[in-house]
């Protein structure tokens, strides 16, 4: 979603990038044996810089182009990086948790409910990372001018906002979460080649609540996420990853710009 508010473009590439991120950690587990805090940090810092690298190298060049052009790249980019992940890393499940020798232990949350460490780490680091964001695009500099490329790339470019630097911090930023949310998901559940489908999620919950709203987001994530759940308790688990894309279908069909979009986005995609 950061990289559409600011370009228009879907990054289709998400999933893979969030499992890149967590499979560097499996390496930097291994380097930095004995220092489960400087691998994760390593990893989540190496997230934010293949972001960096891939709008240098790969992404700038789209600029200027057709959004379906750019959208197309990102779709080779996805395919070619779990091309690599596999030759890399096999496509065996990997268990960073306890390989950083940490334990997920069950806090009850009462009524019979309970719920892992890292996925009460997950929520809380969400949480913080949203509030973060919402502050970031209201009350800081490069915000503002994020938003501004956003709404007007031509208008902002006259008036002295640097275009290719908006993007790249875009495309930081946005590797940078997703990166952080593979790595959390990785340490809850573990890691295998799979983890691509929970990136490909994120969309249906984006348009859902509308692209480039960060409350729409909220909104979006919270209901495919109760749609998939009612989903496994009533229907079958197998169907859960099925539903956010039924959800998506009739989104789309009663309101197809989202409950906080405007007809203004979805003509833009």
């Amino acid at each position: 979603m950061l990289i559409y508010r600011v370009s228009r473009v879907l990054n289709l590439a998400h999933g893979e990038l969030m499992m890149l991120a967590a499979y560097l950690l499996i390496t930097l587990t291994t380097l930095f044996g004995g220092h489960p805090l400087s691998a994760l940090a390593g990893a989540v810092a190496l997230s934010l810089l293949v972001g960096l690298v891939l709008y240098v190298v790969l992404m700038r060049r789209m600029t200027g182009e057709l959004v379906i052009a750019a959208v197309l790249v990102t779709i080779a980019l996805g395919i070619l990086l779990r091309g690599v992940m596999v030759l890399g890393w096999t496509g065996r499940t990997y268990h960073p948790i306890e390989q950083l020798g940490w334990t997920n232990k069950a806090i009850a949350l009462g009524g019979g409910m309970t719920i892992s460490s890292v996925a009460l780490a997950s929520v809380g680091t969400a949480v913080l990372l949203y509030c973060a964001l919402f502050g970031f695009f209201q009350f800081s500099r490069w915000g503002v001018r994020m938003r501004a490329v956003g709404e007007n790339p031509l208008l902002a470019s006259q008036r002295g906002i640097a275009l290719h630097a908006t993007y790249a911090l875009a495309w930081a930023l946005a590797t940078f979460t997703g990166g952080l949310a593979g790595i959390l998901i990785a340490l809850d559940s573990g890691l295998d080649t799979t983890m691509a489908v929970v990136g490909l999620k994120a969309f249906p919950a984006a348009l859902v609540g509308g692209l480039g709203s960060l409350r729409g987001a909220i909104a979006g994530s919270m209901i495919v996420a109760a749609a998939e759940v009612l989903a496994i308790h009533y229907i079958d688990p197998l169907v859960s990853d099925v539903v956010p894309f039924l959800v998506l279908i009739v989104m789309l069909l009663i309101r197809p710009w989202g409950l906080f979009g405007s007809e203004e986005e979805i003509e833009r995609v």
